[in-house]
């Protein structure tokens, strides 16, 4: 037998260098997955209806790895200059990368460029400003609309007021294209007091679809402490990070 490391025991150090908590994402997904059966069982729904979006905002390109490895293609991220720095570890992925915070309009191009959707369009200026971005690129950008579902002053979204405004300037731009709704509900620690925010939301796309005339197939909503009421009212897409990745500490690349 020769002095080197066998490849066998080179394999066993590379995984005992991963955190626990990534090697525990695949056995997170199958768990999340028969919540949400469960849930969908219970509303007469099918799970396949029901996209899973990890929230993989603050955690390593590592983790977003493994949860691509389980199965996952959907991810979400809330800091353009954080999935930059991810990217060149990711760029083999096939997954579909959603923006899922706050936009400011100084960073429209490159989340237009780098981005396959944007998941919180809240206003008409950062509307307009994505729209002219997206037609310099050439592209046809997948976008959502934030609702504001309370009052609280953490949370950001467009009023229902508004909402219809909104929606139509965007229909009528060549270079957005409107798929849903996307809204955040109070946290309670009894999930069930979302039910009444969740079906407010589905209210309303339901109402903007008919009042634009076309069908606004997605509705995000739910996260990892609410998602199971959240898809019993109708939600095509949840987006779920702690369920997945464990506790936030620290933004990491």
């Amino acid at each position: 037998m020769t002095s080197g490391s066998s490849p066998n025991a080179n394999a066993r150090a590379k995984i005992a260098r991963v955190p626990a908590e990534i090697t525990s994402i695949a056995a997170n997904l199958e768990h999340l997955r028969e919540r949400i059966e469960r849930a969908a069982a219970r509303a007469s729904r099918s799970p396949d209806e029901i996209t899973i979006i990890a929230v993989s905002k603050t955690f390593p390109a590592e983790a977003i790895q493994a949860a691509y490895a389980a199965g996952l293609r959907h991810f979400g991220e809330n800091r353009v200059q954080e999935f930059e720095g991810k990217q060149p570890k990711l760029a083999g992925l096939d997954a579909v990368w959603h923006f899922i915070g706050h936009l400011q309009r100084n960073k429209a191009r490159r989340a237009v460029q780098i981005f396959h959707r944007i998941d919180g369009v809240d206003n008409l200026a950062l509307a307009r400003a994505m729209q002219a971005e997206a037609a310099s690129q050439d592209k046809r950008l997948p976008i959502l609309i934030e609702v504001r579902l309370s009052d609280e002053p953490t949370k950001t979204g467009v009023g229902e007021a508004d909402l219809p405004r909104l929606a139509e300037d965007i229909a009528a731009g060549a270079n957005l294209k409107l798929r849903g709704l996307m809204g955040v509900p109070p946290y309670f620690d009894d999930a069930e007091r979302t039910r009444a925010y969740f079906g407010k939301l589905r209210e309303m796309r339901e109402a903007l679809s008919r009042r634009l005339g076309f069908p606004l197939p997605v509705l995000s909503m739910g996260m990892s402490h609410d998602f199971e009421v959240a898809i019993e009212e109708g939600a095509t897409e949840i987006r779920v990070g702690t369920a997945l990745f464990g506790e936030r500490t620290r933004a990491a690349i």
